[in-house]
């Protein structure tokens, strides 16, 4: 008999109704079951959750069903007492097993529809009675001999169809290769990569893939990813502004109020000083005390090039360019010049590249050659023309008169024009103008051209002529001239009347532009004869040289004597020094008769007579010349007679420094004795003074150097053209071994001609023509044109040493010859005599050798087997 159920007592609550209390059952609890096994009540969610269905998951025929221990115990947690596993938790925890045996009891044999098995003994012994009896299988022996199948009769279902179509057969023959290597390459490792078709000429073809519109095939799974990154910001500049400062500063004044202002104005004390103040301040502005107007503030702070500002352009600009295609074509520039007194006048001289030209008729052609005038006015169209006799390769404006033009021609004539009827016409500078109406000639050239063409007023004597083309010609300077004897005397009229030319023909030339003395012959003679040798032309032409024209004569002809040696220098280039006396000038007189008193009627002007005035006792008679062998030679215009009775200049100096001819000869405008001389692939500076050799020479450079001048306002610039059509600005205040800037490129051919000159303080232009008939007119930087405060005295004091550099290394050279002529000396003192063999010990000596000789080549060529007995030997 199972004991009474124990009622419970009061709650501490001290409530007054009373709770059962339950407890779980136990096995001994439960009558009618055996311990093993224990009767469970399952809902129908605890059915589903655990698969476990009557009449669906487990039936009459299959009652078990095996439940896993973890998954129960689960429940018991999630669940707590609402599980119906709740009464056997603790049975579950000590089941030994992972897995629990349920039973499904249709006819309630234990009270309830479930029970669980709780030990694994009852597990094992229930589940075999559950379990249907397995079949019996016959026993085989290991003796029996087993049977090879036999293959059934195949029944074809028509299956054999669809495995011929999906197979896969050869439809044709295969393509055999055959690799082939170079016998040199036998055995060695063969190495394979891929090969691009698109790369490989005649290779194969590469079918591509591409998009069929026939289908399309839907997307249904992409992969994809996200990555956070942070965020980012570019930003650019064109410029880098290193130094940052502000461009402007604006101030704001400090401002009263109104009534501040108000009670200032009222104030006693300023009414007071104002009355005191004002007799003062008008005083002080009558006498330019407070402010000097006329005073440039930025000058006496300092030039630019002192300042030293890097953002300052450095580079030539092109001002203006002139080319006129109907008189350049095919021409080259020889000689320029600008207008001494009109500006933006400049004057260029054509020589033919062919000068004379053969057309199909085989009749000779010959092209007129002109002096063209450029205006800035007018870049594009020539001004004036100046006819010539031939090609001219040197002309010169006159110092006393700009309008009595000389120039020397290709064929060794002298000519001469007078453009004063022209000058309206050159100055009338702006387009709209009407020009001065002149007398005009049309040539055939020339025709339906507005261009005016002056012809030459005067051409030297056939037979009187240079024998070679005149390649520089000079005024000489107005201070003094010289006779027939090559004495120089004074000018009396202060005018410019002489002409100095030169040629490759040896020859110097003076040509005097004044009416000859006149001789027994009358005057109405003399015209008859001029007559007859001047052709009639219809022409106007100035008569200001008429006694010249087609009879001039040189006044003295001049040759310079090779030194130490026979024959004469070839004279291309001379210069003379303008500073011919100690009391005047010649640029200055210039200058002076420059607007300022009334020009030279140069026919009026006569020869002075046979009397010759006395000599001038304090001129510098010196004259350098540059030869067509790139010499330099010094002379001195003090003439002396020979025996023949021809007047010759005594060479001082020649120096040899270029591999090529001198083509520029210019005197520094700063120095009276500095000379820069250019020729072949380098340039020198020379001293007057200085008979040594030159105080400055310059590296050869890869271009031949084809021009150079002098800066007008910086002594220490000068510029040199190339052959490749660059400038070279030089400073010797910065660099002697190579130019301070190298303008390349501009332009395209060899540059001819370079003329500096001033348009005004603030523009200083450099003209450059070139082998191409160009001429282009570039502004000089002011870093190149505005000189320092001290520039002067620091050129002087770099001369200075670089002469001193010069003798001392002359002094060193002269003690080094003195020591090698001792040294060798002493070895001669010191070596004993050699005995003087004679002539049959020679002849052994020589013998022996040549026996000496005939043994080596034997052994050589024994030794190749090339001579003839050991040859023989070897075909035996």
């Amino acid at each position: 008999m199972a004991p009474k159920k124990p009622t419970s007592g009061r709650s501490s609550t001290g409530s007054k109704g009373k709770v059962k209390k339950t407890r779980s059952p136990t096995p001994q609890e439960k009558p009618g079951h055996p311990d093993d096994v224990f009767p469970l009540v399952l809902t129908s969610a605890t059915q589903e959750l655990f698969g476990c269905r009557t009449d669906e998951d487990v039936t009459v025929e299959s009652p078990h069903k095996l439940l896993k221990k973890d998954d129960i115990i689960h429940d018991i947690k999630t669940r707590a007492a609402v599980s119906d596993f709740s009464p056997v938790k603790q049975i579950v925890l000590d089941y030994p097993e992972e897995e629990i045996l349920l039973v499904f009891d249709r006819d309630f044999t234990y009270g309830q529809s479930f029970y669980l098995v709780v030990t694994p003994e009852a597990k094992d012994r229930i589940f075999c009675v559950l379990q249907p009896p397995e079949p019996e299988t016959p026993e085989v022996f290991e003796n029996e001999v087993s049977e090879t199948p036999h293959p059934k009769h195949w029944i074809s279902f028509g299956s054999e169809q669809e495995i011929d179509d999906e197979s896969v057969t050869e439809t044709r023959k295969k393509v055999c290769y055959k690799f082939s290597r170079m016998r040199k390459k036998f055995g060695r490792p063969v190495c394979f990569s891929d090969l691009n078709a698109a790369d490989a000429k005649d290779s194969c073809v590469e079918c591509a893939s591409y998009k069929d519109s026939r289908f399309s095939i839907k997307q249904m799974q992409r992969d994809c990813g996200m990555q956070a990154v942070p965020r980012l910001q570019s930003s650019s500049a064109q410029t880098q502004w290193k130094f940052h400062k502000n461009v402007c500063t604006q101030y704001y004044p400090q401002e009263l109020h109104e009534e501040e202002i108000n009670s200032i104005l009222q104030s006693e004390s300023l009414m007071n000083f104002l009355s005191s103040a004002t007799s003062r301040v008008l005083h002080a502005l009558q006498q330019e005390e407070i402010l000097n107007m006329l005073l440039d503030d930025w000058k006496a702070l300092g030039t630019l090039a002192e300042a030293g500002d890097s953002k300052v352009s450095e580079d030539l600009m092109l001002h203006h360019a002139f080319t006129d295609q109907k008189y350049t074509k095919d021409k080259k520039v020889s000689s320029v010049n600008w207008h001494p007194t009109i500006l933006g006048v400049i004057a260029v001289a054509l020589t033919d590249k062919k000068k004379m030209q053969l057309d199909e008729s085989t009749t000779m052609t010959v092209r007129h050659a002109f002096i063209v005038f450029y205006s800035f006015s007018d870049p594009a169209n020539a001004q004036l023309l100046l006819e010539c006799p031939d090609d001219i390769l040197a002309f010169e404006f006159c110092p006393s008169n700009p309008n009595i033009i000389v120039g020397g021609c290709v064929n060794g004539q002298v000519v001469l024009w007078d453009i004063s009827a022209y000058i309206t016409h050159l100055q009338g500078t702006q387009p709209g103008d009407k020009k001065a109406t002149t007398d005009t000639f049309d040539l055939d050239d020339n025709k339906g051209s507005k261009t005016p063409v002056v012809r030459y007023c005067a051409v030297s004597a056939l037979e009187s002529r240079h024998k070679a083309p005149i390649t520089d010609v000079q005024w000489l300077p107005q201070t003094f001239e010289v006779t027939r004897k090559g004495v120089l005397v004074e000018n009396m009229y202060n005018v410019s009347v002489q002409v100095v030319t030169c040629s490759p023909d040896c020859t110097v030339m003076i040509w005097d532009v004044r009416v000859p003395k006149p001789l027994n012959q009358s005057l109405s003679d003399r015209q008859q004869n001029v007559d007859q040798k001047t052709p009639i032309t219809p022409y106007i032409v100035p008569e200001t040289f008429k006694h010249l024209d087609r009879t001039w004569k040189p006044l003295l002809r001049v040759s310079v004597p090779k030194i130490n040696t026979s024959g004469e220098y070839a004279p291309l280039k001379f210069s003379l020094e303008h500073y011919t006396s100690n009391s005047n000038t010649g640029r200055n007189s210039a200058k002076e008769n420059d607007g300022t008193e009334d020009l030279p009627d140069y026919s009026q002007l006569r020869a002075p007579s046979a009397k010759t005035p006395p000599a001038l006792e304090d001129a510098i008679t010196k004259l350098c010349i540059g030869t067509e062998d790139g010499e330099i030679v010094f002379t001195d215009w003090k003439l002396e007679k020979e025996g023949s009775g021809q007047y010759i200049a005594k060479p001082l100096l020649c120096f040899r420094m270029h591999h090529w001819f001198v083509n520029t000869i210019q005197r520094s405008p700063f120095f009276r004795d500095i000379i820069l001389m250019t020729g072949g692939w380098n340039f020198a500076i020379w001293k007057e003074d200085v008979m040594e050799g030159p105080i400055v020479v310059s590296p050869s450079s890869e271009q031949k150097c084809t021009v150079g001048c002098w800066s007008l306002s910086r002594p220490a610039v000068f510029f040199i053209g190339k052959d490749d059509g660059s400038i070279e600005v030089w400073n010797l205040l910065e660099n002697t071994s190579e130019p301070a800037h190298v303008h390349a490129h501009v332009t395209s051919a060899k540059i001819t001609c370079i003329k500096p000159w001033t348009v005004s303080p603030k523009l200083h232009v450099l003209a450059l023509t070139d082998d191409l008939g160009m001429l282009r007119v570039f502004e000089i930087p002011k870093t190149l044109h505005i000189p320092f405060r001290t520039e002067s005295s620091h050129v002087t004091k770099y001369f200075e040493l670089e002469e001193d550099r010069l003798k001392d290394y002359l002094k060193r050279n002269e003690l080094w010859v003195k020591e090698k002529k001792k040294a060798e000396e002493l070895k001669k003192k010191t070596e004993p005599d050699k005995p003087v063999k004679i002539q049959q010990d020679i002849e052994k000596e020589n013998t022996a050798k040549y026996n000496e000789y005939l043994k080596l080549e034997e052994k050589l060529l024994k030794s190749v087997g090339l001579w003839p007995a050991a040859a023989g030997t070897k075909d035996t």
